[in-house]
């Protein structure tokens, strides 16, 4: 409960704002902006939910409820195509069987699906899940081709991505937004009641991974209602509104430090080793390997080439990308501001964020291009009115900082990882040096998301263009 208390300002620091303050109000350019702010509904954003349904979505009904099964036998049946172990082995038969089942499977047609969001979304979470277990329970072959996603699965997947205006492949609303629910149904999605539905090594690991994104996610709600409540003020020219804004921006860079902290918990109970052999293998999409390496191809769907088909990111949440504008971060390096790019910034992929925002479902995107088109933005108020700019400037620096330890988990659970092999845990010398030979070797170059991106360089290039963004120094 304390980590939610406000410290009250001293007496001498209190006297400093409000000599602020009222500069702000004196000299602050007197100005009223009135324009139509839509509610949090309209893109569909519940005021208790955030970006999660405020329900678990349904069950899928027949003749769909085919695919559901399907997802429902992966644990038994279906192993890691790339894993050498005794146990994954043993499932090879019985995945190959389950492939080959998919494959016979009629295209069901989905437009009976489209008038209801929820079953939208839950024929996507399923559909994108199948794709992602058929695609990676293929074990590695010599030849340099790409893989066939079969059309039973491929071609509706396609069909309700078009209508929900979201990639089709898996994402980060189908493994943390539509994939966790309430551990006591009776009681709504919280901090403490949540669960993932899914999972493809059946680990508590991944369970953990996938329950400290959600938590985020959750944290992040207040951070929507104080977006939502800078938008829907009338002017930010009165002492009533400056204040209140200021003292936003203090709960927003709480928020922003309880979000760092979930983050950070996620290596308590999140082996780096299993993270990066048994569960993010399967995150990875069609260009997870470079951009010149072979791709997936998904029958049946004409010019699949051209497919958003990259793995979910955390780059995908809407929450931080929401963050982002709020604070005027300038991730394309569009504005001059201090210090200049690095070289390594320059060289990194500044259009990631951008493409991110594809793989999220189209009434978000929406609210982040009404965020970005809004006529009031926070980054110019702050630098307008006194009273601002130090809140402001900790908003940002705490973002900084989420992102400085971002980079540091990163560099633990795949920078680290990548140089390893999948035996190098405590145990047998023999056994590890039997296994590295047989098993999928240490990447060599640069270390790569599972989209496919120099994941140091975007990383560093995030966190420098965060922190250009104060105003202090610019």
């Amino acid at each position: 409960m304390s980590a939610y208390f406000t410290i009250l300002p001293s007496a001498q620091e209190l006297g400093r704002f409000s000599l602020s303050l009222l500069n702000s109000t004196i000299f602050a350019p007197h100005r009223r902006t009135v324009f139509n702010h839509p509610s949090l509904a309209e893109f569909d954003i519940d005021g208790e939910s955030g970006f999660f349904p405020r329900d678990p979505l349904p069950p899928l009904p027949r003749p769909f409820d085919i695919w559901e099964a399907a997802l429902d036998e992966t644990t038994e049946r279906v192993s890691l195509g790339e894993d050498e172990s005794d146990a994954a082995l043993e499932k090879r038969t019985n995945s190959e069987a389950w492939r080959r089942a998919i494959k016979s499977w009629p295209v069901i047609e989905t437009e009976v699906l489209h008038t209801n969001p929820r079953l939208l979304q839950k024929a996507h979470q399923v559909l994108a899940w199948l794709v992602h277990f058929y695609v990676h329970s293929i074990p590695p072959s010599n030849e340099d081709a790409s893989i066939t996603v079969p059309k039973s699965i491929a071609v509706p997947l396609v069909a309700v991505s078009r209508v929900l205006g979201i990639a089709p492949v898996l994402t980060f609303a189908d493994t943390v937004l539509w994939n966790c629910e309430p551990v006591d149904k009776s009681c709504p999605i919280s901090l403490e009641n949540i669960r993932p539905k899914y999972t493809f090594s059946d680990t508590d690991d991944e369970r953990s991974f996938y329950i400290a994104s959600a938590r985020a996610e959750i944290r992040g709600i207040e951070i929507l209602r104080i977006i939502d409540a800078f938008h829907s003020l009338p002017n930010m020219s009165d002492f009533t509104s400056i204040s209140r804004v200021s003292r936003d921006l203090a709960r927003l860079t709480k928020a922003i430090e309880d979000i760092s902290e979930i983050i950070q918990s996620v290596r308590a109970d999140c082996d780096p080793h299993v993270f990066y052999w048994e569960i993010r293998p399967w995150f990875e999409g069609s260009d997870a390997k470079g951009p010149q390496e072979p791709g997936w191809v998904y029958e049946g769907v004409d010019m699949s080439e051209k497919l958003d088909l990259s793995g979910p990111s955390a780059g995908q949440s809407t929450v931080i990308h929401a963050l982002d504008i709020f604070l005027g971060i300038d991730h394309k390096l569009q504005y001059r501001r201090s210090p200049a790019p690095s070289p390594e910034n320059k060289r990194a992929d500044r259009g990631f964020m951008a493409r991110m925002r594809r793989y999220m479902p189209g009434k978000h995107r929406e609210f982040l291009e009404y965020l970005a088109a809004a006529p009031r933005q926070l980054r110019d108020q702050a630098q307008e009115t006194t009273a601002l700019k130090e809140p402001y400037d900790a908003a940002v620096m705490a973002l900084k900082k989420l992102r400085d330890m971002h980079m540091r988990i990163a560099c633990l659970y795949i920078v680290t990882m990548s140089r390893s092999a999948p035996s190098d845990r405590p145990g047998c010398p023999v056994l590890a040096a039997m296994e590295r030979q047989r098993g999928r070797a240490p990447e060599k170059g640069p270390i790569r998301g599972t989209g496919g991106t120099e994941l140091s360089l975007l990383l560093k290039a995030a966190r420098d263009a965060t922190r250009r963004a104060a105003l202090k120094g610019n």
